[in-house]
């Protein structure tokens, strides 16, 4: 009886560990499926809405032709952004392609693909309110009011060296824009080209106090972690759209110049 316990154990230790056993990856999945479902949240303009409800932007482009050169179709899966890992882990979604930093605390739940952009911080401030107010050093005080977009690269510029400024989070871009244009807040702090968009918008309202140059974040597609074929052909797409010059034609295209606004409601 010990004999046939101690082979049945052996057997099924054998048959997990066994090729034929194991889980297939996720890029597997897509090829079969016919389909990659890729997670984002809206920001301007990585990825927002057009005239016709459309999703357009930078990453839309990419998640498009990732889609392509794999030859499966797309899937756009909008999500929150405070909940889009969960909802990775969670299976809701094969890959996360918005605007996400490889942060070392991101890291330790999800994998990272090679950078295929960086995001670089910018600052917009209302003119009444914080016109005398010239520098970082200037903003890093109780009385300043910051905002922010929750989970930002914005938000987490502002926690790291604006410490003693009173930060005030928002769950999408526009309140926390209004915030700034209403006088409750003393600036807004994003990724660009946001701010500039918006002060080219409202040039008597707002104006960039300083540059910011002490900041650039790498962004990354988001990966379940153990996936290494997956991580494998994200990193080697990344890198041949590189090389190729498409991710700077299509960086330039949504970060250089705002002809793209015109496909925007109330445009």
């Amino acid at each position: 009886m010990q004999f046939l316990k101690k082979l049945f154990l052996a057997l099924l230790f054998a048959l997990v560990l066994s090729p034929c056993a194991e889980a297939k990856s996720t890029i597997e999945t897509v090829v079969e499926r016919g389909v990659l479902r890729v997670g984002f949240s809206t920001f301007v303009p990585w990825a927002m809405q057009d005239k016709n409800g459309e999703y357009i932007g930078f990453e839309i482009d990419v998640a498009a032709k990732l889609a392509e050169d794999l030859g499966v179709e797309l899937q756009l899966v909008p999500t929150n952004w405070d909940g889009i890992i969960p909802a990775l882990l969670a299976n809701k979604f094969d890959v996360i392609i918005g605007g996400m930093g490889s942060t070392t605390k991101r890291n330790l739940t999800v994998n990272f693909t090679v950078p295929y952009d960086y995001s670089v911080m910018d600052i917009m401030a209302n003119k009444e309110k914080a016109g005398s107010l010239q520098s970082l050093a200037d903003y890093n005080k109780e009385s300043v009011v910051v905002a922010v977009r929750n989970g930002s690269s914005g938000a987490a510029f502002a926690k790291k060296y604006l410490p003693h400024a009173t930060l005030r989070f928002f769950n999408e871009e526009a309140p926390a824009i209004q915030e700034v244009l209403s006088g409750r807040a003393f600036a807004f702090i994003s990724s660009r080209p946001l701010p500039a968009l918006e002060i080219a918008k409202n040039p008597n309202a707002l104006f960039r106090p300083f540059e910011i140059t002490v900041y650039k974040e790498p962004i990354g597609f988001a990966v379940r972690k153990g996936d290494f074929d997956t991580l494998n052909v994200f990193d080697n797409w990344i890198q041949n759209a590189h090389s190729t010059g498409w991710l700077k034609e299509r960086a330039d295209y949504w970060f250089m110049n705002t002809a793209w606004q015109e496909q925007l409601p109330g445009n």
